[in-house]
């Protein structure tokens, strides 16, 4: 039985929701409470759910038809989101949708490669295809540092168009990382011991001598897309992040999250930053997990010495920056039971006794949004720190509570709430023996896969 702070708890959560009927109309409340905000950061209690997907997806759309958000911005590598930018606006590379989702084969290739992205991409390429010939169109872009041979080979491909003396050169910093194959956490573990020369220098003066150019090669690229450029640099920037997040890895757990967090946040800035030269104000949505999103100010990160994308653009872009978290009290998720492993369609165990998710559960076991910017008693009451579940790429039902929860204060860590009482898996594109023997649970409404 709940106790007696619980109860209250219940009651306050019960007066404050909105329930989420399934309608268009679901979201009218949570777009009125963004208002003017020029970053929406979505996020997703889980890498592999249906629902968190399907309602990010449906929230956008509005953001961009109502609006005018310009871009998503995801977390996923730059060369791979890349190419689903080039896609969602027009470019001819990719005859469909899924050609274009062809870039996402690392692991864990789910969580972008299913149902849910696919429709959403289908749709943004429509939408874009609609819109007068002189509008910018809405693009897709990565935020991730991960991609770093991805990367070079892009700087690359860039430079052999452009400049092929500039290009030799750069085969030649970026050749430091050779002995290691494409394994750049050999490079990070080698480097670190002292076992290789750190390849630092390199990949930072190629940064340095591309950015010198860049007012030369816009001049020279006419051939080129007009954002050619900018990709190639970004790619640059990438390969610089990750050559130190592959260091730090082998040095402290808080040092290389804090190190991918602010390459995000710097990723979302220069992305800005090019995206002004359009639009004076360009808006942008950003998805990723709630542990990147919501402020870890308000949670047990702060205490490790961990930052993360939602604290940061708070503290760029104060109240233009609106964060949105996701929970679930059960149901089925996609994910793997170890690194690297088959994508599996698992179970998720009710959530724990003491926990948001159990709290919200108790409220009539519905779906609703809360806003929590609005003065009211459960904003006040979900102040109060309590457990809060995260499951990333990996499910491990068998350690949940010290694998999968942590303590935060709901009200700090995010400006609105939706919480989807029972999810289901995300459909990956690719559905492995492993996820097909999984846990079956088929709803009423299921989403095409085109």
């Amino acid at each position: 039985m709940p106790d007696t702070h619980d109860r209250a708890a219940i009651a306050a959560v019960r007066a404050a929701a909105t329930r989420l009927e399934g309608t268009p109309r679901d979201f009218d409340r949570l777009l009125a409470s963004i208002g003017d905000a020029r970053y929406v950061l979505l996020g997703e209690a889980s890498h592999g759910t249906h629902d968190f997907y399907r309602t990010r997806a449906e929230i956008t759309k509005r953001l961009i038809r109502e609006k005018g958000f310009r871009a998503v911005a995801m977390e996923a590598d730059w060369p791979d989101a890349y190419r689903l930018n080039r896609y969602v606006r027009g470019h001819p590379a990719d005859a469909d949708a899924i050609e274009a989702l062809a870039g996402f084969r690392r692991f864990p290739q789910w969580m972008w490669r299913n149902a849910d992205v696919l429709d959403f991409v289908g749709w943004l390429r429509e939408y874009n295809e609609s819109l007068p010939d002189r509008r910018p169109k809405v693009g897709m872009y990565g935020l991730d540092v991960y991609s770093l041979h991805a990367s070079i080979d892009a700087v690359l491909a860039y430079l052999r168009r452009v400049d092929p003396e500039a290009a030799r050169r750069a085969e030649r910093r970026y050749a430091c990382f050779d002995h290691f194959g494409r394994d750049p956490q050999a490079y990070g573990y080698a480097a670190t011991l002292g076992l290789s020369a750190s390849c630092e220098a390199e990949v930072v003066h190629q940064l340095v001598e591309l950015r010198a150019s860049a007012a030369e090669y816009a001049r020279r690229d006419g051939r080129q897309e007009p954002d050619d450029l900018f990709f190639a640099e970004q790619n640059a920037r990438v390969v610089t992040s990750a050559e130190r997040y592959y260091r730090e890895m082998f040095i402290s757990g808080a040092g290389s999250w804090n190190l991918r967090d602010r390459h995000m946040v710097e990723t979302l800035g220069a992305l800005t930053g090019f995206l002004e030269g359009q639009d004076p104000v360009p808006k942008i949505v950003v998805w990723a997990h709630n542990s990147h999103l919501g402020d870890a100010r308000a949670t047990a990160m702060h205490m490790r010495g961990e930052v993360n994308v939602g604290q940061l653009v708070r503290e760029r872009a104060g109240t233009g920056a609106y964060l949105v978290g996701f929970t679930t009290h059960s149901g089925t998720v996609t994910a793997a039971s170890d690194w690297d492993a088959p994508a599996e369609r698992k179970r998720v165990r009710p959530a724990l006794a003491g926990s948001y998710e159990a709290l919200f559960h108790e409220c009539a076991s519905r779906n609703f949004y809360l806003d929590l910017r609005a003065s009211t008693e459960a904003a006040d009451v979900l102040t109060r720190p309590r457990l809060e579940r995260a499951i990333g790429v990996i499910y491990r039902p068998d350690t949940e509570r010290v694998s999968h929860y942590f303590q935060a204060s709901l009200t700090r860590q995010f400006d609105a709430l939706l919480h989807y009482d029972r999810t289901r898996a995300v459909e990956p594109l690719e559905r492995t023996a492993a996820w097909e023997e999984g846990e079956v649970e088929v709803p009423e409404t299921y989403p095409s896969t085109l």
